[in-house]
């Protein structure tokens, strides 16, 4: 069960932040506040975090817990990934149930707003840096890259880039026009953002209407289209978050009141054709699809019983493909898509926004005993993918995790050809932008005559212009040498 958990965000001067284990031990003693005082600290025989991106560690845990002054077991710490919060917290509660563990601290912290401004100021910051050879117990997740070489050769290789051209397929599959799909996604993130203006965590804690996120500002640009800045995930935050997992037996030796438990009921880890080139389409996700039916099918539960829900949320496509393939409403007045307020809103920390995400839930549902919550998490470009079911009541038969990938396998995939001259027709596109708005490249998905994806380019201004004003899915071209050009 979970016991304990806590979030915090600052925004320091650089000269006087502290690194991010500091701010992981910070949110670690928060959470043991949470459970009461317990103890559970100095009883952990599991530290557990997820990879930290703003800055190099080996081996994160073993430097917390020094700090803490404990002598864990083990310590784990995962690949790149949104997923690996929920990932960590599977596997976590799998680990206790077998008895390998007692009680487990999963922890993570970002601090790019303190890199970023530290670099802009030339200030530097004397954190500890571990030697190469110092490895953790255990590397949890897959570290494969997230793009192949073909896609990198095309530009294809930001998330920024990436999630656009599932969003134009999205409004293509749809059928819905560029200017009623855009109002459309403004007003989900609207939604997203009101949830953010009731988070005290929330890195942006202000409401915004659809206008405000749909309309091209000096301020709110173009990113890759239909993407104004508004509706990117906001990795510029100083965020951490923690939680205390344990057995019922170390819950109930420390002490802990039983209205502060939590229970993940069940999980399931999967993920989709390993690259975008490789997937039937652009606007879907069978591994989602299939791990919220194998975790809900594991918890005896239907998605109408689930009363609370975060789908990942670093942009609109990602939270429109999570609903569809889990069969939850995009505007639900008593059931929101999420309970931050998103990675754009509440904050985007790297690998570790699902950790707040659950921590959120976990406050949600202490508040509405015996109710469900899922959380959702995925990393890369809709690639690894991460499902968690919780309830204040405990499950009737433990908890039980799926591992759904060998019916993903199973499913059809495209194959991907590198350098290709000829006659396609276009899959899906985005068209990423300069800061001063000006077009400055278009990224095509290309379906060749017998089914196969290429990528293309293209730098004409005019193209570029036309992509942003009409519906290009659907419409053949031809490319020749890398480049895109309509018929």
């Amino acid at each position: 069960m979970i016991v304990g958990v806590a979030q915090t965000l600052r925004r320091p001067d650089p000269a006087e932040a502290t690194d991010p284990v500091d701010m992981m031990i910070d949110a670690l003693r928060l959470a043991a506040d949470d459970s009461g005082g317990s103890g559970l600290l100095e009883k952990a025989d599991s530290v557990r975090v997820a990879a930290v991106l703003s800055w190099r560690y080996t081996d994160p845990g073993a430097i917390l817990a020094s700090r803490l002054g404990i002598s864990p077991k083990e310590t784990v710490v995962t690949t790149t990934g949104g997923n690996s919060p929920q990932m960590l917290l599977n596997d976590t509660a799998a680990a206790i149930q077998r008895g390998d563990v007692d009680v487990a601290l999963i922890a993570g912290a970002e601090a790019m707003y303190t890199r970023f401004r530290s670099r802009k100021a030339k200030v530097h910051l004397d954190w500890e840096v571990q030697p190469p050879d110092v490895q953790p117990t255990q590397v949890l997740g897959d570290d494969r890259p997230g793009v192949s070489d073909a896609e990198m050769a095309r530009s294809i290789m930001l998330p920024i880039q990436v999630y656009p051209v599932f969003e134009n397929a999205l409004r293509a599959a749809a059928g819905e026009s560029i200017d009623e799909h855009q109002q459309k996604i403004a007003a989900l993130w609207s939604r997203f953002s009101a949830v953010a203006a009731r988070n005290p965590h929330a890195w942006f804690g202000e409401e915004k209407s659809t206008a405000e996120i749909a309309t091209v500002t000096a301020d709110n640009r173009w990113i890759g289209f239909p993407y104004t800045k508004a509706m990117n995930a906001n990795l510029d935050t100083d965020q951490s978050a923690a939680l205390i997992v344990c057995s019922v037996e170390a819950a109930r030796t420390a002490g802990v009141a039983e209205d502060k438990w939590v229970f993940p009921w069940s999980g399931a880890d999967a993920h989709d054709h390993w690259f975008v080139s490789e997937r039937e389409n652009l606007h879907s996700s069978p591994a989602i699809r299939l791990n919220g039916r194998h975790a809900l099918e594991l918890a005896g539960l239907g998605i109408d019983d689930v009363a609370h829900v975060d789908l990942y949320s670093c942009f609109p496509s990602a939270v429109q493909i999570g609903a569809n393939e889990l069969g939850l409403g995009l505007d639900e007045p008593d059931r929101p898509l999420t309970v931050t307020g998103g990675l754009s809103f509440a904050g985007g920390p790297g690998n570790n926004y699902v950790t707040h995400s659950i921590a959120a839930m976990v406050d949600v549902l202490r508040a509405d005993p015996g109710s469900y919550g899922l959380c959702t998490a995925l990393g890369w470009y809709i690639t690894k993918h991460a499902i968690g079911i919780y309830s204040t009541e405990p499950p009737p038969n433990g908890f039980r995790n799926a591992h759904p990938q060998a019916e993903v396998d199973a499913l059809p995939r495209r194959e991907p050809v590198a350098d290709y001259d000829g006659p396609v027709t276009v899959d899906s596109y985005t068209v990423m932008h300069e800061r001063d708005g000006e077009p400055a490249m278009g990224l095509v998905a290309c379906l060749l005559p017998d089914g196969h994806r290429t990528w293309a380019n293209t730098n004409e201004p005019g193209l570029m212009k036309s992509m942003t004003l009409e519906e290009f899915v659907g419409r053949p071209g031809t490319v020749t040498g890398g480049q895109f050009e309509a018929s």
